[in-house]
């Protein structure tokens, strides 16, 4: 939906482009096209992170879709951003009069419905994850889900097109200003205004996406499900320590280290090993991949350094 609704509205932001000579609708129009650069890279960022584990990458390639997600943060800050600013400095230095602002104006109007409508998709998938999830007792705002989420096909397109909202409100200040209050500048001015969103959003991007490259543990909420699943099984006696690993949006490793209950035997133990790995799985879909370590006695803080590594 966004990709398709991208590559309308650059289209029809650079038609008006040619018509009225707007240096925000050539700002618009660029940051339209990179939005669907964008898209294209985060679809071939799904396709690829799709593809089942083999001997290479025991884990899956879930991690592939995080790759292509900072590129794209890269190809707004680089492309869109800091071309924007540049045109737009440009304009405020050696300002053009706008012809048939109007059109300008109409062009804004509809590329507004279809980013609106992108939008509207892209928040519907954000309460469809979020819908009955609270954190500390409350529900989960989008601010709050655009700094937790591990999925960047869904964040990056809330951001792009959230961030394309407030840009053609801007661009239609600035063709306003220009067109009809008299102020040459104010043209230049919305396009280094919509660079300088852009660049913010790509920072943005490109702080949560490194995380996760980095290798960011799950969201607290699903550990702890995982957690108390284990936990409540009557022959473990404590969990000394669970860590976490994101390697996809719905692909999560947990390493569980506990001691068991006095008394259990060795094939009473491979049985419960089997029956934690299913109840562990079954706290959350997103967790594929269950190790249980067993130990005799609560570790050493080294040794529990030691199990999460």
């Amino acid at each position: 939906m966004a990709l398709a609704g991208n590559l309308a509205v650059a289209f029809i932001k650079l038609a008006a482009f040619a018509v009225t000579r707007s240096t925000a609708m050539l700002t618009e129009a660029i940051h339209s096209f990179v939005d669907t650069i964008d898209q294209v890279l985060l679809l071939i960022g799904q396709k690829r992170g799709a593809r089942p584990p083999d001997e290479t990458h025991p884990f899956g390639y879930g991690m592939e879709i995080y790759f292509w997600s900072f590129i794209v943060a890269l190809m707004i800050f680089m492309v869109g951003g800091a071309l924007s600013v540049w045109q737009g400095f440009e304009k405020v230095r050696h300002p053009v009069a706008i012809d048939r602002p109007w059109i300008n104006l109409v062009v804004l109007a509809l590329s507004a419905v279809f980013e609106g409508a992108s939008f509207q998709v892209a928040y519907r998938g954000f309460r469809d994850v979020v819908r009955g999830r609270r954190v500390d007792g409350r529900p989960v705002r989008l601010w709050r889900f655009l700094s937790v989420s591990t999925d960047p096909s869904l964040y990056t397109t809330l951001l792009e097109d959230g961030a394309a909202l407030v840009g053609l409100a801007l661009a239609g200040l600035g063709v306003l200003g220009a067109g009809w209050l008299g102020l040459a500048w104010a043209d230049g001015a919305a396009s280094m205004a919509i660079g300088v969103l852009l660049v913010a959003v790509a920072l943005f991007m490109a702080n949560e996406t490194r995380s996760l490259i980095a290798g960011e543990s799950a969201a607290a909420p699903i550990v702890e499900q995982a957690r108390a699943a284990v936990e409540g099984d009557p022959r473990v006696a404590s969990i000394v320590d669970v860590a976490s690993l994101q390697l996809g949006p719905r692909n999560i490793l947990l390493a569980v280290t506990l001691t068991f209950r006095a008394g259990l035997g060795g094939e009473e133990i491979q049985d419960t090993v089997d029956d934690l790995v299913a109840r562990a799985r079954g706290a959350d879909p997103r967790i594929f991949d269950v190790f249980i370590r067993p130990c005799a006695a609560a570790p050493r803080p080294s040794d529990r350094l030691r199990a999460r590594l």
